[in-house]
């Protein structure tokens, strides 16, 4: 899989860009605050419908605009798919496949798959839960793009349901008596169960079938550290449905939902004191394990930083297994890295279809990499800034007749 095209407009302190992008290696290279990263940042975006950096749209649109456009061109196995994406201020966003406008943004999840190691990274071992459920779901989802409803349905149904707990908790403390609004609870754990279980399935399928790569990769790294291992750690779930070694079956989506209505029946009494919403898995963690020490307060800075790279190259050769390459984005990060995890980052990469690298100096960089550099710089300062490509990529093949080559974006 690669990005033949890739086009921007109004977004972050890109103008407009429209970029023919080879494949094997391209490596963006300005100092910071040229918007090198903000290109990496928009091909994740078509991938995931999310930044790494942020966590709402409002600062992807360029300053002063009221909506910013990404496309692209997706080849995969010999097939080309155009998708374009219109982010809106105070609007909702709106998606194109070929041209086509789609229902639901979140249809074009699938098309492009990516895999981004980034600084930020980091936080999968030394933040919050919220930054490892995340890259849980955003994995499970590169693989089974449907779950996005599935995750969408859910977070629905928890603001519904945490609303409900919140009215009814106050009702009643105030009052003798259970308020009417408990009536409808039932109804309401009994969608937060099944778009839960689901959910939950996925997440416990994808720990158990990472984890060998995510070991593989961690000993690759450090081999003089201790075992790396993760498992998942459930606010409700018994200890049968977690072990690393036993992967969920169809089935155990019903005898999930199962437990889940019966944990939320135990802690209604609870949620009602407090007026949120106490079992499913929006309150669950990844455990990074170390030997038999937790990662998180546990590890060393280098560590960390293996055992995050780890996960995101673990995370590669999964999606690399079903029998294509996602595109590997590597935003700043040989920088960050000794030579030995340098070395085994560089390994992977020369042997991805497509890695699309930012860097502020060449030096960052290995040589063996072969990188295509593009020089990226800004016109403007402070907020008035303005990206430009100085030295454009290298084309690898000529449009077909009729067809720009700028690529087409949403009008």
């Amino acid at each position: 899989m690669h990005i033949r095209t890739l086009t921007l407009r109004d977004f972050r302190s890109w103008e407009h860009a429209d970029l023919e992008l080879p494949t094997g290696r391209t490596v963006f290279l300005g100092s910071n605050g040229n918007g090198k990263t903000n290109l990496v940042e928009a091909v994740g975006y078509l991938s995931t419908l999310g930044s790494h950096r942020v966590a709402g749209d409002a600062p992807l649109i360029r300053l002063g605009q009221q909506r910013s456009r990404i496309g692209a061109t997706v080849v995969n196995g010999g097939r080309e798919l155009r998708i374009d994406v219109e982010l809106n201020q105070g609007s909702a966003n709106r998606a194109q496949i070929n041209r086509s406008p789609v229902r639901r943004t979140r249809e074009i999840l699938g098309i492009l798959q990516t895999v981004l190691f980034a600084p930020e990274d980091l936080a999968l071992v030394r933040g919050d839960p919220s930054e490892r459920r995340r890259f849980l779901d955003e994995l499970a989802t590169a693989r089974l793009p449907r779950l996005a409803a599935v995750r969408s349905d859910y977070d629905r149904v928890l603001r519904q349901r945490s609303a409900l707990l919140k009215t009814a908790g106050r009702q009643a403390r105030s009052r003798s008596g259970a308020p009417a609004e408990l009536s409808t609870l039932d109804v309401w754990d009994g969608h937060l169960a099944a778009h839960g279980a689901e959910l939950l399935a996925q997440r416990l399928r994808l720990v158990h079938e990472l984890h060998p790569y995510l070991e593989q990769a961690y000993r690759s790294i450090a081999s003089e550290s201790r075992t790396a291992a993760i498992r998942y750690r459930s606010s409700a779930l018994p200890e049968d449905f977690l072990d690393p070694q036993r992967s969920p079956q169809p089935g155990d989506v019903e005898a999930l939902e199962a437990n889940m209505l019966s944990e939320l029946a135990s802690a209604r009494g609870k949620e009602l004191e407090r007026g949120v919403c106490l079992v499913g898995p929006h309150r669950d963690d990844l455990d990074l394990m170390l030997g038999s020490a937790p990662a998180k307060g546990f590890a060393s800075h280098g560590e960390s930083w293996s055992f995050a790279l780890a996960l995101r190259l673990g995370a590669f050769e999964l999606l690399r297994s079903a029998g294509t390459d996602p595109v590997l984005l590597l935003d700043d990060v040989f920088a960050e890295l000794d030579r030995r995890r340098r070395t085994a980052l560089a390994a992977v990469a020369a042997g991805a279809e497509q890695v699309l690298i930012t860097a502020a100096v060449p030096e960052d960089v290995p040589p063996e990499l072969g990188a295509n550099p593009v020089r990226v710089e800004t016109d403007g300062v402070a907020d008035g800034r303005t990206s430009r490509i100085v030295e454009p990529p290298p084309r690898t093949d000529e449009p077909r007749a009729g067809e720009s080559i700028e690529g087409r974006h949403l009008g």
